[in-house]
């Protein structure tokens, strides 16, 4: 374990039980950071904790559903109880909700999308803000898709709808906390071997596409204390 660029640093990573999620962790982990895994699924949570910590790392399991707007709430004062700040926020969870055309989506699964990959970041932010602040060198990165976002291919409706108002979202915040240690920015995966990637396109080799590790490394330098840039898209080359 090398423990040195995120040495002692306090990372939280959504949707960290698998993909791009868990390979953030694991990489942050062996750069020193304790890592905040949170996610639904309890049990995929505790799998990615113990082999980070039969490496030799610190990890504790935030179990939370994004769609339970009062406990994302309540994240914040509970966190600021145990550490008193947040370095790093990994905004990476989110949800395809299938493929179908616009007029087909069912209202349920709109608004599931929508609360998943859009409002759980607002009020993550929300309730994150003061730790980050607290921080000597607050980093918050969120996952894209910005050609998805920026093009709305057909069949993409709720998925595209979210990540574009996540990217408004990210710059706004970006915006606002310009004149502080805060820096936040988003990184474009690219078609990345994930379960997503695999539910949009079930017919692709994954071992032909980009690893979640490499995601993750990228994320890396976003989440460094000597990232100065803020409100940038970085994509994975």
């Amino acid at each position: 374990m090398s423990g040195r660029v995120l040495k002692d640093r306090i990372a939280l990573i959504t949707g960290a039980s698998r993909g791009i999620g868990a390979a953030t962790a694991h990489c942050f982990a062996n750069e020193g950071a304790h890592v905040l895994l949170l996610g639904r699924d309890q049990k995929t949570l505790e799998t990615v904790d113990d082999d980070i910590k039969a490496a030799g790392g610190n990890a504790s399991i935030i179990p939370l559903n994004l769609e339970d707007g009062t406990t994302i709430d309540a994240l914040g004062p509970s966190l600021y109880e145990r550490f008193g700040h947040l370095d790093i926020f990994i905004g990476n969870a989110g949800i395809l909700g299938g493929l179908r055309p616009l007029t087909h989506v069912p209202s349920d699964l709109w608004d599931r999308v929508i609360a998943t990959n859009l409002t759980a970041n607002w009020r993550l932010i929300r309730t994150l803000d003061p730790l980050l602040r607290r921080a000597d060198a607050g980093r918050v990165v969120f996952v894209t898709s910005s050609r998805v976002a920026g093009l709305g291919p057909a069949y993409w409706a709720p998925y595209s709808v979210s990540k574009a108002a996540l990217e408004t979202l990210a710059r706004t915040y970006a915006n606002e906390t310009a004149d502080s240690p805060v820096k936040v920015n988003m990184v474009d995966p690219g078609a990345t071997a994930t379960f997503m990637r695999a539910e949009a396109y079930p017919g692709e080799d994954q071992s032909t596409i980009r690893t979640p590790e490499q995601v993750a490394e990228v994320i890396l330098r976003l989440a460094r204390t000597d990232m100065a840039e803020t409100g940038q898209i970085v994509g994975v080359a």
